[in-house]
């Protein structure tokens, strides 16, 4: 369990108190304001502690769905457009309009922690929407790893995530050109 700050003071009545039940192994320091009941956390459990409405996008999200092998040096987090800006420095923030942000967002069990990332439908639609940015080579992996999987595929789900984008026709040729 992971609580803040003020949540800390509250269970152990003061500042004094809690620094005695840090020495004593009580509870444990995360990070700073973070505080856990066991001394080891997953990363992402303090993430989405941190940043409770983002998602895991991009390279961190087809990495998740197992599309890709390359294992992502940053997490990519996507984030409303008004969301605080994130100075963290393993931390790629990506703004979503706030209508997008929720669309095809599920919740995985994932290295030791409760993650919100997107649907590996929803991660398809970002992937042709992200056509010019990715690596050429990476790109191909990925639409290579939704060739093989196209049975399991929701392809209504997929034209659904299509249509709510601009550049929609653009993307569902790259659909049916590419993946089906």
């Amino acid at each position: 369990m992971i609580i803040d700050h003020t949540k800390a003071i509250q269970a152990y009545g003061s500042d004094y108190r809690l620094g005695q039940a840090l020495k004593q192994g009580q509870i444990h320091k995360i990070e700073r304001g973070i505080y856990a009941s066991q001394p080891q956390i997953s990363p992402f459990e303090v993430l989405f502690f941190k940043y409770p409405q983002a998602v895991l996008t991009l390279n961190t999200a087809f990495y998740i769905h197992g599309l890709t092998d390359v294992i992502p040096e940053k997490i990519y987090l996507a984030t409303a457009r008004g969301a605080s800006r994130i100075r963290t420095p393993n931390i790629v923030q990506v703004f979503s309009e706030d209508r997008f942000l929720q669309e095809g967002k599920i919740n995985l069990q994932y290295d030791g922690a409760q993650v919100q990332v997107y649907s590996q439908e929803r991660m398809l639609v970002e992937a042709m929407r992200n056509l010019k940015t990715l690596p050429l080579d990476y790109y191909r992996e990925i639409i290579s790893s939704y060739r093989a999987r196209v049975d399991s595929l929701d392809v209504q789900q997929v034209e659904r995530y299509i249509a709510l984008f601009e550049r929609n026709t653009f993307m569902l040729d790259i659909f049916q050109r590419e993946v089906l």
